[in-house]
């Protein structure tokens, strides 16, 4: 009983990996319908984010596992990332938009240029982040069941991340903008929104979301150049059974992902088991092509 609970529990940390990253992806696609490519390289600039500002600790002080600068880091993430995303949408992304085929070009581009740019400053090896001294050890709450420190971080990180979002989007007038922009482009601009402002904002809050993630992700193992490509597939899954840009449904389906990509992998191994994920993902879009959750028209 203790190995299925401890099971389920790195599935929910899992989905939580996988919603700060699709929620980034829900709001891009969904808005601007940007097929980004270079998602998962906006992971490993947060990523990176980390390792560089703990090996700078490291340099002036001496504490590699400071725990000053793992939580500086974390807001840093997402503004490095967020910055980026902010640039790459203003330089390129904004001369390709109603052109799906061409953004997934150039965002492929974009992704390997990010990636070689990393091997150029930090090296092709993997790198580990240490973590500070109180995310070490686990919660023990039977003699058989200890739930790790640092997976409980991830998941109260995601919750304040989901809870920033929805306050963002639902009582922020930038967030009422960016609906009114995913409901009806043409009529908010007629109202006076401006378009590419919220496309600007957009694209960076969905990069910095992505940037939170790899922060996320430098407590569970090393890090590299090609972090976010092992999770860019998973999350444009996400996005498209959740149903697109609809964050209700993108977090339903992340959770639903992550733990039956858990508990699969468990019965057989990792390979067979995102294969049977991805098959039942395709038969329920027979079923419900629009996804979990689709937009209400009137």
């Amino acid at each position: 009983m203790e190995v299925w609970a401890l099971q389920l529990f790195n599935g929910l940390s899992l989905s939580s990996i996988l919603l700060l990253i699709a929620l980034g992806l829900a709001l891009s696609f969904g808005l601007m319908n940007v097929i980004n490519l270079a998602h998962g390289e906006f992971i490993m600039l947060g990523a990176y984010t980390v390792y560089a500002l703990q090996q700078a600790a490291m340099a002036l002080t001496g504490d590699v596992s400071s725990s000053v600068t793992f939580i500086m880091a974390i807001p840093l993430s997402f503004v490095v990332a967020g910055a980026v995303g902010m640039l790459v949408e203003a330089g390129l992304i904004r001369f390709l938009y109603q052109r799906p085929l061409d953004t997934l070009l150039a965002t492929v581009g974009v992704g390997i240029f990010l990636q070689q740019l990393a091997r150029s400053i930090f090296g092709a090896p993997n790198v580990q982040v240490v973590a500070p001294w109180w995310l070490t050890g686990g919660l023990e709450l039977t003699d058989g069941l200890v739930l790790p420190i640092k997976r409980l971080f991830i998941i109260a990180l995601v919750l304040v991340c989901i809870a920033g979002l929805y306050w963002y989007m639902y009582r922020s007038s930038e967030g009422r903008r960016t609906r009114a922009v995913m409901q009806n482009r043409e009529m908010a601009a007629s109202l006076g929104v401006s378009t590419r402002r919220v496309d600007n904002l957009t694209f960076a809050l969905g990069s910095g979301l992505a940037g939170l993630a790899g922060c996320g992700l430098t407590l569970i193992g090393p890090i590299g150049p090609s972090l976010g490509t092992f999770y860019i597939v998973d999350a444009f899954i996400v996005v498209i059974l959740g149903g697109l840009g609809q964050i209700p449904g993108t977090i339903l389906a992340a959770l639903i992902i992550g733990i039956l990509n858990t508990v699969f992998e468990f019965g057989t191994t990792a390979v067979v088991g995102k294969v049977l994920v991805f098959a039942m993902v395709i038969l329920f879009l027979q079923w419900r092509p629009n996804g979990l959750v689709r937009v209400r028209g009137r």
